[in-house]
């Protein structure tokens, strides 16, 4: 049993039918991150070089075979940022580096499987909506996801020359405590296990056999 495992209660998160104001039982202050602004970019960078750092297993035998490479992490490290305000006090050119680790798998010169990380920087340049000053700081976050479809790699400087696919998810955050409408604590309803039921086709059999008998052929 959970929320969404045929939990029948007024008391869990559900679609609301009916008036929505009914169950209402108290306004609630809450901590949570408030999102100002967010926008997505989708780039797909050509003849990237993929350093590799952090071998396993260690001194792997050049050349390498790339296998695949991906994100690892859905947040991103945000560095040099500058925000400069527009005419438009909320409206600002937000600069920043945002670099996203990735994992390379590859096969070695002796066939044996091996990983290593790098890293993908990009330099963003965009517009987003800022808050006023306050006393609380509004921050940059990056929500990223990178995926390398092909790459080749170089025996001289021990790199991957790849084609990067990369979402960026760029959101003007803040901590903040604020009020919302409450219908009151969540019924935590009694996991269910899961289990094969091997039997279940049999077990859902009639006792005896169903429907009226017949004279005459078949």
């Amino acid at each position: 049993m959970s929320f969404f495992s045929n939990f029948q209660s007024d008391k869990c998160p559900c679609q609301i039918t009916g008036n929505p104001l009914n169950g209402l039982t108290e306004k609630v202050c809450i901590q949570a991150e408030k999102i100002f602004d967010a926008g997505i970019k989708q780039t797909q960078l050509t003849n990237y070089v993929l350093t590799l750092e952090d071998f396993t297993p260690e001194n792997p035998v050049f050349p390498l075979t790339f296998v695949s490479a991906r994100s690892v992490e859905a947040e991103a490290t945000v560095t040099d940022l500058t925000i400069d305000r527009l005419n438009d006090k909320h409206c600002a050119r937000v600069q920043a580096t945002v670099s996203v680790p990735v994992e390379v798998l590859y096969t070695d010169a002796n066939g044996v499987d091996g990983r290593a990380t790098a890293t993908v920087t990009m330099d963003e340049d965009v517009l987003l909506y800022v808050p006023a000053p306050s006393i609380m700081p509004f921050t940059l976050r990056a929500i990223v996801s990178a995926v390398v479809p092909d790459a080749t790699f170089n025996a001289e400087t021990g790199t991957f020359t790849a084609q990067v696919c990369v979402t960026v998810i760029l959101k003007i955050a803040m901590p903040v405590e604020i009020l919302v409408p409450s219908y009151g604590y969540c019924a935590i309803p009694p996991l269910q296990e899961y289990s094969q039921e091997v039997c279940a086709g049999f077990f859902e059999l009639p006792l005896y056999p169903q429907g009226k008998p017949r004279c005459g052929k078949c």
